[in-house]
């Protein structure tokens, strides 16, 4: 019960240093800017057209634009989640803070829990604020709707998860800067490697679609982002365009599978059990 307090303590006070952080402003100017931007796009779509749209091609465009914005936002939480995470760990590391707050005692697997759990809630926060924000844009200038927007938030929030478990076994092992490069870095090249596939699918090569599929194996940002690209998007809409769509990178044709969900939350306990024994043999 006391590691249980001592874990959900840690948490709290990570989140809240989290707030204070510079990185915090950056990403609120950063959402704002975003939101501001996709409004007036939207607002001018159907009217700066030069032509008129059935309402299967107005969802069809919708979801393909809410789709660009919304893989903005997760660009967004990745950048700031990532340069987050390594000061909050290894910065307190290289000052000496994290020492002095293990000599109480507390175990290292404890307060990297917390650490672990405080970072969660904040980046997960974010794409639940900023994410309703944009359904709630797109709903008042297009009124569009997405049809599931829990379920492909929630695993938007999943690829933040992710990245910065990601980011905090990096952080054991490098410099903080050089931990958000680097998984920023990946994120980049998961999110590419999976436009390649889609486009080797989309044409019927299957050497360059497994690309696609490895990558998303290998790190599950992408996968969890075509899982959440699904739940923006109308199913209808994108089975009336035909398979003309096939490998656009802002539309996905499936749903993410129980067992891919279940290989992603098996991921994160991998990474996060490595960064548990990094950082317990790091010396402090």
């Amino acid at each position: 019960m006391t590691t249980v307090r001592t874990v959900l303590t840690i948490a709290a006070l990570t989140l809240r240093e989290a707030s204070r952080r510079r990185v915090l402003w950056a990403l609120a100017v950063l959402t704002v800017a975003l939101l501001g931007l996709s409004a007036w796009g939207f607002s001018r779509l159907l009217a700066e057209s030069g032509v008129d749209l059935t309402s299967g091609q107005a969802r069809l465009v919708a979801s393909q634009l809410l789709n660009l914005v919304m893989f903005g936002f997760s660009l967004i939480a990745a950048l700031g989640t990532a340069f987050l995470t390594g000061p909050t760990l290894s910065g307190e590391t290289e000052s000496g803070i994290a020492l002095s707050v293990l000599a109480r005692p507390i175990r290292r697997s404890a307060l990297l829990l917390g650490k672990w759990l405080g970072l969660v809630a904040f980046g997960s926060g974010f794409i639940v604020v900023a994410g309703l924000a944009q359904c709630l844009v797109v709903l008042w200038t297009v009124d569009y709707w997405p049809p599931q927007p829990v379920t492909a938030l929630a695993l938007l929030a999943a690829q933040t998860t992710v990245l910065l478990t990601l980011g905090l076994l990096l952080s054991t092992v490098i410099s903080p800067m050089a931990s958000g490069v680097v998984a920023v870095g990946l994120f980049g090249a998961t999110w590419v490697a999976g436009v390649v596939g889609g486009l080797g699918a989309a044409l019927g090569n299957e050497g360059v679609a497994r690309v696609g599929t490895v990558s998303r194996v290998l790190l599950p940002t992408d996968g969890l982002w075509r899982g959440a690209m699904h739940g923006f998007q109308d199913a209808a809409a994108l089975a009336d365009a035909g398979p003309g769509f096939d490998g656009f990178p802002f539309l996905s044709q499936s749903a993410l599978s129980p067992a891919y969900l279940a290989w992603a939350a098996l991921w994160v306990a991998m990474i996060w059990g490595l960064a548990a024994t990094s950082f317990a043999r790091k010396d402090l």
